[in-house]
């Protein structure tokens, strides 16, 4: 089975779109946790135990690992073997290099990590991804237009009339010959991510910005999946895997994703509406306006 459809399969069992960033803080953590990689393995171990039901991922960044040498990729090894097999590891690295560096990398991804999906950077072009996309069981997110403020830097220059990430997304269409191609859109900007929906046609977005950097949940989904009728992967991490510093930490996780999946369920239209897209748009700018002014009421 493709990295896509055990993707949209897991999505289907869990009912939920939300993606679990694995970024482990030790300066964000329970202090009884940080004292060890195996401390910080029971952390996530626990984190996981609690939350695979409510989750279609979960996406460690690879940073968070390598700071902590060669323990900190041990680390990763063994908390990868805690996630079911049958959620996808999307693993946040962002690698875009030449083409001989880029099969090493997708070997370390793909192969010693078990990877499903990766993250890259695109901006050293196709040869820096092709060892990537030839695991064609396998999955990519490209970088198009991240959430952080410096994507204006160079992400949105205009060439010959139109943004450089829209130059991004055609080309990703076009080396999605194996449908294992996807993009990440940041939640930050509601308009653009709207906009690249509908550029990108049926690929998958991998949306990062919601919770601790202020993106609207509500926009983000149903902007990404153009009202649930397309794949979108909307990526949490601060906000539920340290919603608490006690021992409570993994209920308080599963108590926060189980929120933000009731959210997205109560937004989720019945199907013989759903080939009303101005109608649908619409009902996405009112819930999000309507939960905007729930938030300032309480």
């Amino acid at each position: 089975m493709s990295a896509l459809k055990d993707l949209k399969k897991i999505q289907a069992k869990t009912n939920s779109l939300i993606c679990l960033g694995l970024d482990l803080d030790p300066k964000r953590m329970p202090a009884d946790f940080t004292k060890s990689t195996k401390g910080m393995f029971d952390f996530a171990s626990r984190i996981i135990e609690s939350t695979t039901d409510l989750v279609c991922a979960y996406k460690p960044n690879i940073a968070f690992y390598e700071s902590l040498g060669h323990e900190g990729i041990s680390l990763l090894k063994q908390i990868v073997t805690r996630i079911p097999d049958d959620i996808p590891i999307i693993m946040d690295a962002k690698r875009g290099d030449i083409g001989n560096t880029a099969t090493h990398y997708a070997e370390a991804l793909f192969g010693k990590l078990d990877a499903d999906w990766v993250t890259l950077n695109p901006y050293m072009g196709y040869d820096s991804l092709r060892p990537f996309l030839e695991h064609k069981d396998k999955g990519v997110f490209i970088l198009c237009l991240t959430s952080n403020s410096g994507s204006r830097d160079f992400q949105q220059l205009c060439f010959e009339g139109k943004p450089l990430y829209q130059f991004v997304a055609e080309k990703v269409l076009y080396w999605n010959k194996d449908q294992n191609c996807g993009l990440v859109v940041g939640a930050t900007d509601p308009d653009k991510l709207k906009e690249m929906r509908r550029i990108a046609g049926d690929l998958p977005l991998l949306i990062p910005g919601v919770g601790a950097q202020g993106g609207s949940l509500e926009k983000a989904v149903l902007y990404g999946t153009d009202n649930f009728r397309k794949t979108a992967v909307i990526n949490v991490s601060r906000s539920v895997l340290y919603a608490s510093r006690e021992n409570d930490f993994a209920q308080r996780a599963r108590e926060e994703l189980t929120k933000l999946n009731q959210k997205v369920n109560t937004m989720r239209v019945p199907a013989e509406d759903s080939d009303n897209t101005d109608q649908n748009n619409n009902r996405a700018e009112v819930s999000a306006t309507m939960v905007n002014q729930d938030k300032e009421n309480r």
